[in-house]
């Protein structure tokens, strides 16, 4: 079950290139950043899909778009200088908040 959780966060961590690449695509008006947009979120979507065979897809893709929310505003603040409200960085914490209770406590994710 190790190799689930390497692929899941091999999955959240082309999400988050691929996302960030899409915000430094400027509109997919940039040619490089575009294409590594494309090429993150085609392998998120394989890796995540691969970890369907053994998490169920509610339980995988709560804590795949959890941590690339969670990955994302801290790289939205460090490289592109974008800042939360308090609002913002209490859902956000809400969020981690979920993921934890979910690997803590539920009976579907593996441990």
């Amino acid at each position: 079950m190790t190799n689930v959780y390497l692929l899941l966060i091999l999955a959240i961590a082309a999400e988050t290139v691929g996302t960030s690449a899409l915000q430094a695509s400027q509109q997919f008006t940039r040619l490089g950043p575009t294409i590594v947009a494309i090429i993150g979120y085609t392998v998120a979507l394989y890796l995540l899909g691969l970890t369907l065979k053994y998490i169920p897809v509610g339980v995988a893709y709560a804590v795949w778009s959890g941590l690339g929310i969670v990955f994302i505003a801290m790289i939205g603040f460090v490289v592109f200088g974008q800042r939360l409200d308090p609002p913002a960085i209490i859902g956000t914490g809400m969020i981690l908040g979920g993921i934890v209770v979910i690997q803590l406590f539920s009976n579907t994710a593996p441990h």
